[in-house]
C-alpha cells in the first residue's frame, strides 16, 4: 500500500515470477496488477481489482489502507487480471456497487456472474462524487477489448488508464524512475496487445489532449508522473507513417542453408548501414522481436521449405505478424527448399492484414550458389533503395 496524492493508495500486487501471460505473451520482468483506492469526506471507491491469484494480497493492502468500506468498485475493463477478484471484493464490502459502462457490466456479468443488481452502469463523462474528490469516466475503448475506459480523477490531476499505457513490470518503485527500461517494457507490451488497435488508440489519445495530466496511474506497470514520456511515445507507435530505417529478419533453418542465406543477407544490410535485427525462431524472446515490429519499415522471414511449405515456426511468425498487424511497409521471404515449393505463396496468403509492399522473394535449391547470393545483395539495395524513397535514411 502506497500513495500517490492525498488519500489516493496503490493497493495492487507485484507477480515478479509470472513469466507467461495468456499463455502466449513472455513475461521476462514478471507483471503487476495495479489497483488504487480513492477516499473522499463521503465515499470510498476501489479501482480496480487483481487477478484472482493475488487476492489475498489485494485485502492485506487494502486493510493496511484503512479501507474499512468500500462504496465502489470501478472496473475499468472485464479482463480477470483486472475484473477477477471482483466477486471476492463484493463478499468482503457487500454493500459496494460495481461502476462500469453497459459493455463491460454485461461481460462481467457474463464472465464472473455477477448480478445485474450489483452494478450501476456510466456514461461517457459521466461524474462520481465522492467528497472532494471527483472520478470522471472516459470511454477509451479498444485498448485492446472493446469496453476498455479509463477514469480521470480531476483534483489530483491523475488519469487512471487501465491497459491503456501499461507495461507488463514487475517492479519495488510506485513511480517511473529507469524511463529507458520502462518505455522498453511499454513498447513491448504495445507489441503484444495494443498494436492491432492503433487506429483506435489515436482516437483514444486526442480525446485525452484537453486533459492536464499530471499523473497516469496504469494497470500494469509503474506509474508514469512524467505523463508525457508515454503518450509521445505512444503518439510514435501509432503513426503510421512513423516507421525507422531498419530491417527485422525472423528465420528458422533446419540443415543450414537457409541460415547462411540468412547470414549473408544480414552482412549484406550491415555493409550498406542498414539497421538490422536478427531472430532465430527456434530460441527468441518473440517479445523482443515484437518491440522492433512497433516501427521497422521492412520485415524479412527466411524459412526453409518442409514437404512443400514453410517451416511450421516460420508459419507460427507469419500468422503472429499478420495478427499484430505492424505498420511495416515492406516485406520480404528468403530461404531454400529440396525439391519443390510453395511457401511464398503460403506465407504472402498468411499475410493478408499486412498493408506492406511485398518484395521479390529469393529462394534457393539446396545450398545457395552464386546467383542466390546475387539476389539477396539486390534485395538489400533495392531495401536501400525504399527506405530512402521514404525519407527514413
Amino acid at each position: 500500500m502506497r500513495m500517490l496524492a492525498d488519500n489516493v493508495y496503490a493497493v495492487g500486487v507485484q507477480h515478479w515470477d509470472r513469466r507467461l501471460f495468456d499463455e502466449l505473451i513472455p513475461l521476462p520482468d514478471g507483471t503487476s496488477y495495479n489497483a488504487y483506492l480513492v477516499k473522499g469526506s463521503e465515499k470510498t471507491a476501489l479501482l480496480d481489482t487483481v487477478d484472482p491469484e493475488k487476492t489475498e494480497r489485494l485485502v492485506d493492502h487494502l486493510v493496511k489502507a484503512g479501507a474499512d468500506n468500500i462504496d465502489y468498485i470501478v472496473s475499468h475493463h472485464a479482463e480477470q487480471d483486472h475484473s477477477g477478484s471482483i466477486p471476492d471484493m463484493l463478499l468482503m464490502y457487500p454493500d459496494a456497487k460495481v461502476v462500469t459502462n453497459p459493455k463491460c457490466a454485461q461481460m462481467l456479468i457474463e464472465h464472473l456472474h455477477i448480478e445485474p443488481e450489483q452494478i450501476i452502469e456510466v456514461e461517457e463523462g459521466q461524474t462520481l462524487d465522492l467528497g472532494g474528490k471527483t472520478l470522471q469516466f472516459i470511454y477509451t475503448p479498444w485498448v485492446h477489448w472493446p469496453e476498455t475506459m479509463s477514469t480521470w480523477l480531476a483534483e489530483d490531476r491523475i488519469l487512471f488508464s487501465c491497459d491503456f499505457f501499461g507495461s507488463h513490470m514487475a517492479t519495488g518503485d510506485l513511480f517511473v524512475t529507469d524511463e529507458h527500461k520502462t518505455i522498453e517494457g511499454a513498447k513491448r507490451y504495445y507489441g503484444e496487445i495494443m498494436m492491432p488497435f492503433r487506429s483506435s488508440i489515436r482516437g483514444n489519445l486526442k480525446k485525452l489532449e484537453p486533459l492536464d495530466i499530471r499523473m497516469i496511474a496504469p494497470s500494469h506497470g509503474p506509474v508514469w508522473n512524467n505523463p508525457s514520456l508515454i503518450m509521445d511515445a505512444y503518439a510514435k507507435w501509432v503513426d503510421e507513417d512513423a516507421v525507422v530505417h531498419k530491417v527485422v529478419v525472423p528465420y528458422v533453418s533446419m540443415h543450414g542453408s537457409t541460415q547462411q542465406m540468412v547470414e549473408y543477407f544480414v552482412e549484406a544490410l550491415i555493409d550498406r548501414d542498414i539497421p538490422v535485427r536478427q531472430f532465430n525462431l527456434t530460441v527468441a524472446d518473440i517479445g523482443e522481436m515484437v518491440i522492433e515490429l512497433v516501427d521497422a519499415a521492412t520485415v524479412v522471414l527466411g524459412t526453409p521449405t518442409v514437404l512443400v511449405g514453410a517451416h511450421p515456426s516460420a508459419i507460427y511468425c507469419a500468422a503472429l505478424v499478420n495478427a499484430l498487424r505492424p505498420k511495416t511497409k515492406f516485406v520480404g521471404i528468403i530461404g531454400s527448399y529440396g525439391w519443390g515449393s510453395k511457401m511464398v505463396e503460403q506465407i504472402t496468403g498468411l499475410l493478408g492484414n499486412i498493408k506492406a509492399q511485398t518484395l521479390e522473394p529469393v529462394l534457393a535449391k539446396g545450398m545457395a550458389k552464386e546467383d542466390a547470393y546475387t539476389a539477396l545483395d539486390d534485395l538489400a539495395d533495392n531495401i536501400l533503395a525504399k527506405h530512402q524513397q521514404l525519407g527514413i535514411v
